[in-house]
């Protein structure tokens, strides 16, 4: 091997290596970063299906302020529970949600209302449906229609339907266009969380 071609080897191997190492010190040095991010978009969630109003500007040091002052979490079997007493609602009692969507996992919170028979709110903070579609499980359109929903069917049993010829009972939401199948599963998830409460 010529000399000339040792050294360009030598020398790009140093260089990647340097590389390899620099890239490694900044992720670890983002890594509490982006946890702290992490945690406060969850508190983000926690506190909007409350009905917290939080700023749209609040970083993570304020969203975790006001989570500690307002909310109180309560161990009910395996589940938390974050707790809120409402000015007008009452005492409301949220807790987080996860199953398989159509094409990934999708994570959200739950909150019901003092009775724990009537959903208050949800949210849907995690997904990776389809924008314009299955993703519209995130919009307002969609989650507006869970607040005040019975968690009980008229025959009693526990859990809501997500229909689409239209909802006309207390405990049916109406679907989203052409995303049967994620609706489907939206449905599915949230059954089995009301299931486990309800039937406390």
């Amino acid at each position: 091997m010529k000399k000339g071609s040792l050294y360009t080897l030598t020398y790009a191997a140093v260089l990647g290596l340097v590389c390899a190492l620099m890239l490694a010190a900044v992720d670890q040095f983002t890594e509490s970063k982006k946890a702290a991010n992490a945690r406060a978009e969850e508190v983000r969630n926690i506190l909007g299906v409350l009905g917290l109003s939080v700023d749209a500007d609040d970083g993570p040091d304020e969203l975790l302020s006001t989570f500690e002052e307002s909310v109180v979490e309560e161990e009910r079997g395996d589940r938390t529970f974050y707790v809120y007493e409402h000015p007008e609602k009452g005492r409301l009692s949220a807790l987080r949600f996860a199953g398989p969507g159509l094409w990934g996992p999708v994570e959200g919170f739950l909150c019901f209302e003092e009775d724990m028979r009537t959903i208050s709110a949800v949210s849907f903070y995690k997904h990776e449906e389809t924008p314009g579609l299955g993703g519209e499980i995130s919009s307002a359109a969609f989650t507006s229609q869970f607040e005040g929903l019975s968690a009980v069917g008229p025959d009693g049993s526990p859990g809501i339907a997500v229909v689409g010829d239209g909802a006309g009972e207390p405990n049916e939401v109406d679907a989203i266009s052409g995303a049967t199948m994620t609706s489907d599963k939206i449905q599915e998830m949230l059954n089995r969380v009301i299931a486990e409460v309800v039937g406390e």
